[in-house]
Formats: C-alpha cells, structure tokens, sequence
C-alpha cells in the first residue's frame, strides 16, 4: 500500500548535491564552480582547501555532501569520483539602497546563488 519509489534523478554512477542561498552573486560563484568541473575529487577539494575566495568554503561544503552521497546512499567508491557537473543558478535579490545627493537615492542588489554538484564514478584507466 506504500506508494511507488520515485525515479532517480541522476545515473546509477552518479551522485548530487545542492546548495542554496548562498549569499554572493551567481558570477562569482561560476569563477569557483569553474575551478573544480571535470577534476577528480581530491583535487577539486584541495583546491577549494587553499582558494582565496570567501565562498569557496561553502562550495567545498557541497562538494562533500556529494560525495557522502556517492559513498552512503549510491554504494559509489570515493577514489574513483569526478567532479561531473558543477552549475550555478539564480536565487532572490535583495534589494537596499543608500540615500545619495541631491534627494537622490542609490540601489544596492544583494544577490544569492544556487549551487548544484554532480560527482561521477569512472574506473582508473591502466
């Protein structure tokens, strides 16, 4: 009487994660994201590791939930994961603003991002 399972949304070698309101705008949230796509896993989080920019943490957050994912929930082996598909989306703006001359007044956008992680297991090449 249970109701049907629902169809995985990725391949049976693959595993997501999803970050999101993270608070930064979604282009420089790319310049990260760009940083570890296509990159085995502890690379990519050895690179997040030692990145200068602030939000770097959080996508090293989210690359890790991945992975536990892989490991935990999909049965994947953690040394045989890449970093398939690293892709960012919009989220809500916040709007503010600062009083300027002459009555005048100056709009300040506080943007968020989304962030999605797919890892994927490949066998090691001899």
């Amino acid at each position: 009487m249970s109701k049907e399972k629902n169809p995985r949304r990725v391949a049976d070698n693959e595993a997501m994660a999803k970050t999101r309101m993270l608070r930064t705008s979604p282009q420089k949230l790319n310049l990260v994201a760009a940083m570890i796509r296509g990159k085995k896993v502890e690379k990519a989080l050895a690179d997040l590791t030692f990145s200068k920019r602030r939000i770097s943490a959080d996508v090293k957050k989210c690359l890790q939930s991945a992975i536990a994912n892989a490991e935990n929930n999909h049965n994947l082996d953690v040394d045989e994961l890449i970093v398939a598909e690293a892709y960012v989306g919009k989220n809500l703006v916040l709007k503010r603003g600062r009083p300027r001359a002459r009555g005048r007044f100056g709009a300040l956008r506080k943007p968020f991002s989304e962030l999605t992680i797919k890892v994927r297991q490949v066998e090691e090449q001899a």
